[in-house]
């Protein structure tokens, strides 16, 4: 299997030493696998570039190939990027996904901020220096560019009326956003939902989620936590994600009714 186009050079370092080393010591994927307890199809989508891995796996290929620290420093390289650490390691997933669907329960999506409404919510992470706000902030907005590839991903996204109505930076700054929201839902790739305060108690409120569905590998979760995110693999984990989203989508109003109401909630709550 050859590396994918376009990896990204820390992932591209951590896969080409991986291969070298294997080839070196003579095991094959299926004998490497076993002996960290990870699958034959995971290490090769690691040695591809096609998957990034893990913290765990970082130590336990040092300890295998008897080279401590070298590996455990390539994958530090991976998460030595502008994103919250917990963020880090769903970044490449979201880059290259075929499909995201998403639900938000508190802001608008990452990937559908403004500049302003993405400094405004950035701005209130504690202990953040403002170089730091804005090294963030200019990592937030490169996420934004999955948005425009050649073959950008289908998007669904799920976003509680909340959302529309919390604050952040001002009415100027939030009837902008809004309208950037309405704008974007009108891509042919882009569904965008509100679950509405109708729909009442939902299992969405406990937080919000991504799933990223990938061309040549399992699907990948990102959960939002109190403390810090989580990125999951676990298939168990991910049918349950998807579960919760399905039955958040049958409480949404459809795209077009969604539309009105931000463009309604733009016009009488921050225009006013």
């Amino acid at each position: 299997m050859s590396q994918k186009p376009g990896t990204p050079p820390a992932l591209a370092a951590f896969a080409e030493e991986l291969r070298a080393h294997r080839a070196h010591a003579g095991i094959s994927r299926d004998e490497l696998a076993s002996k960290v307890s990870y699958s034959s199809s995971l290490i090769a989508m690691i040695e591809t570039g096609r998957r990034s891995p893990s913290k765990r796996l970082g130590e336990l290929l040092d300890m295998v190939f008897g080279l401590p620290g070298t590996f455990s420093r390539l994958e530090r390289r991976l998460r030595d990027v502008p994103f919250p650490v917990s963020f880090r390691p769903f970044v490449p997933h979201e880059a290259e996904a075929k499909a995201l669907r998403s639900y938000e329960n508190a802001l608008i999506p990452g990937l559908f901020q403004t500049e302003p409404y993405a400094r405004a919510v950035l701005s209130t992470r504690p202990n953040t220096s403002e170089d730091g706000i804005e090294e963030l902030l200019a990592a937030r907005m490169q996420r934004q560019e999955v948005l425009g590839r050649e073959e950008p991903p289908l998007i669904w996204s799920l976003i509680d009326e909340a959302a529309l109505y919390r604050e952040a930076g001002g009415a100027e700054i939030m009837s902008g956003q809004l309208a950037h929201l309405a704008e974007v839902s009108r891509r042919p790739n882009i569904t965008i939902q509100v679950v509405p305060y109708s729909a009442g108690p939902h299992s969405g409120l406990l937080g919000a989620f991504v799933i990223a569905e990938l061309d040549d590998a399992a699907p990948i979760g990102y959960l939002e936590t109190a403390a810090e995110g989580e990125t999951v693999e676990d298939p168990s984990v991910l049918a349950r994600l998807a579960l919760i989203f399905d039955t958040l989508r049958s409480k949404a109003l459809p795209d077009v009714a969604s539309r009105d109401m931000i463009m309604k909630v733009a016009e009488e709550r921050w225009n006013a």
